[in-house]
């Protein structure tokens, strides 16, 4: 039977092939001779090879998740710059997740009336927008000033520092800055083009995978598309990884490197007040975006299907692409997902608000399958402790080890992000080799969850308390204020808000600026083509002794390594559920629901997990600040945490998720062996019925 009169065009040998039979096709070919010859005849050129989209595509969605994640690289040092609480800038980092869940519902119903590889083209140049937008408040913001005193002499930002009586300290000092309300509506502007650039980089993103991904299986070999996909997410996981390399570069140049202050700064990584170049990261990531955008423009709406299959696809396919030809109850080898009778089947045939009113039931159907809620609460419980993860672990190592923000950004490209993208292929593969049932891939799951979760229980002892701080750390309950210093600095003129730190190694003590320790003398000292900067005549320390610029290092450093190899390696582990968890989501709903369910199924991952971790994991590290710095008034960032409630709360939360996961995962292999028992009795009981007759 051909296809209906007045139906919409199809894809080439999409519609037709499965239909006709032998004869059928055999007259098809005579048809169309002609034209095959003629067009073999013509050079094509490498925009109607499927292989060159494969590549373009691969590499546009690499650069995607670079510009992405590279936010995150830096989440510690946009808070630095602009007075941004840990809350924030984890709303900051999901906004743009608003952007793309209020869009991608609908990509299903115009995925196949629009021209797909130019959709592709402009949601990269609106990726590439969002980057450049990111960076637009370096540009029109006021140079970054590291301390409180006047920007216009450096002289008197040493003085603002020292120990001075009241009639001696400049008027700039004793002032509490400019606090007018044009003051405060630049700062809300500057978080406002940020939140804009975000929820920009969410609509951008929208059609990329899912064009991309469907117009790779409509035309490449049916027994080439899983290979093709494979490499697609092969190449593409190596983003996030790109990602945090460039934020350990970039953090490493001063943010200001475009508009030095004469006589340069006296500012090292290592000091809590450096500000890195954040905002290189966006402009390099968005230029990339663009040059990967670019050859979407000149493929065409439909492209002659491949004709060929590779000779090494079965091997090749058994490691990369495992899990888009496993087994008859996912798809046979011709017939693909995306061509089982379903709503992403039917969509091109209905109305928009036809579209809209299938949805939800559809949903509610697969809401209450159990084995399909259970699978998708325990990936939100993992999407949740990875978002979290991605977005303050950099932080956290920080506060806690005290590393600069380029080497903790270094160890998470490095180690954590490889180990996940190695977990990710493990699960697929021992799907694949051992040829899992149901009931193996939940046992599986949950064997990584309860080993993930056991590699977590020693994160809680490896960390330090936090050094003791003047005036802070006495008592932690207090709201911080001059009548907390110690007496030795009254008689100076001290702001409560500076922040310039110094360290009294002998007693190791900290203060938050030189005038808090009583130092009323400053000498920098040139060693290997190095400045060091040193405070003397310090009244708080013993002998009226020196102190060096800087924070206390931690006692702890040293314990950095061994806890991002156990934190890595757990990270691995969960990622081991990845391949399994979604064949159980494939094989546990109904056939013609199955390519509706992997859509829901991420879309609540983004509402569940993606959007509301990062603000929750944020407010908790809020928790245990024990020093804001105020900007008019208002709590900006925070300058010193409780190390040990920050290693509680942080790791904790994180083991809160992965006891989620761990139990939903119990409750899936207990409900399939359930099944599983009814099953085998209905079987004996049918066999032993069949002997009786």
């Amino acid at each position: 039977m051909g296809p209906r009169i007045g139906e919409g065009p199809r894809m080439p040998d999409r519609s037709t092939k499965t239909t006709m039979g032998t004869e059928d096709m055999h007259e098809r070919k005579v048809s169309v001779e002609p034209q095959d010859s003629h067009q073999d005849a013509q050079p094509r050129g490498m925009f109607h090879n499927i292989k060159f989209f494969v590549l373009c595509h691969s590499l546009l969605q690499l650069t995607q998740l670079m510009i992405s994640g590279y936010l995150k690289s830096s989440i510690s040092t946009v808070e630095k710059r602009f007075g941004l609480s840990s809350q924030i800038s984890g709303l900051l980092a999901a906004f743009n997740e608003v952007g793309n869940v209020s869009l991608i519902l609908f990509v299903s119903y115009f995925g196949s009336r629009v021209h797909r590889p130019r959709m592709i083209g402009y949601g990269g140049l609106l990726v590439a927008t969002a980057g450049l937008l990111m960076a637009l408040p370096h540009f029109i913001s006021e140079p970054y000033r590291y301390d409180h005193g006047s920007s216009d002499n450096r002289s008197l930002d040493f003085e603002a520092s020292l120990c001075l009586p009241t009639t001696m300290a400049p008027a700039s000092v004793l002032s509490n800055g400019s606090c007018s309300s044009h003051t405060e509506a630049k700062h809300l502007t500057m978080v406002g083009i940020m939140f804009a650039a975000q929820t920009l980089l969410g609509i951008g993103a929208v059609p990329i995978q899912p064009f991309g991904i469907s117009y790779i299986d409509d035309f490449a070999h049916d027994s080439n598309s899983p290979l093709y996909i494979g490499i697609l997410f092969g190449i593409t996981t190596m983003g996030p990884g790109l990602a945090y390399g460039l934020g350990s570069l970039m953090l490493r140049l001063y943010v200001d490197i475009d508009r030095m202050p004469e006589g340069g700064i006296n500012l090292t990584p290592k000091d809590p007040r450096w500000v890195g170049a954040w905002w290189l990261g966006f402009l390099i990531s968005s230029g990339l975006v663009v040059l990967a955008s670019s050859p979407y423009f000149f493929f065409p709406r439909e492209m002659p299907k491949e004709k060929h299959e590779f000779h090494f696809r079965r091997k090749v396919l058994a490691s990369v692409a495992s899990t888009a030809s496993k087994g008859e109850d996912l798809s046979s080898q011709h017939e693909p997902l995306k061509k089982q009778a379903g709503l992403a089947q039917i969509a091109p045939d209905l109305t928009l608000v036809q579209f809209i009113k299938v949805f939800p039931r559809v949903l509610l159907r697969n809401l209450r399958h159990p084995i399909f809620l259970l699978v998708v609460l325990s990936q939100v419980c993992t999407s949740s402790m990875v978002a979290g993860m991605a977005t303050f672990l950099p932080k956290f190592l920080e506060r806690q080890f005290s590393i600069t923000a380029s080497f903790a950004n270094m160890l998470l490209g490095c180690l954590t992000i490889p180990l996940v993208i190695v977990g990710i292929m493990m699960g697929g593969v021992l799907v694949k080799r051992l040829h899992l049932s149901p009931v193996q891939c939940s046992a599986l799951c949950l064997l990584g969850s309860l080993l993930c979760l056991l590699f977590s229980v020693p994160l809680f002892f490896i960390g330090c308390s936090t050094h003791h701080i003047a005036g802070i750390t006495q008592d932690l309950g207090a709201q911080p204020g001059p009548s907390l210093f110690p007496g030795c600095s009254e008689p100076c003129s001290c702001q409560s808000d500076d922040f310039n730190p110094v360290c009294d190694t002998s007693a190791y003590v900290e203060y938050t600026t030189p005038c808090h320790a009583g130092c009323t003398g400053r000498v920098v000292q040139e060693a290997l083509g190095k400045s060091q900067v040193f405070y003397t005549n310090c009244s708080c320390v013993a002998g009226n002794g020196t102190v060096p610029a800087g924070s206390c290092e931690s006692a702890c450093s040293h314990l950095v390594l061994p806890f991002i190899v156990l934190f890595s390696l757990g990270a691995g582990l969960a990622s081991i559920t990845h391949t399994p968890s979604f064949m159980l989501i494939l094989r546990g709903v109904k056939k013609e629901d199955k390519t509706l369910a992997v859509g829901m199924q991420f879309m609540l991952l983004r509402v569940l997990a993606w959007m509301p971790s990062p603000v929750i994991h944020g407010s908790a590290i809020d928790t245990t600040c024990v020093h804001w710095a105020l900007t008019c008034g208002r709590r900006a960032v925070c300058r010193y945490y409780d190390h040990d409630l920050l290693r509680n709360r942080f790791i904790g939360l994180q083991f809160f998720f992965k006891t989620g996961s761990l139990v939903c995962f119990t409750l899936v292999l207990a409900i399939l062996r359930q099944q599983s028992r009814e099953a085998s009795t209905r079987t004996t009981v049918k066999s032993s019925e069949l002997q009786q007759l």
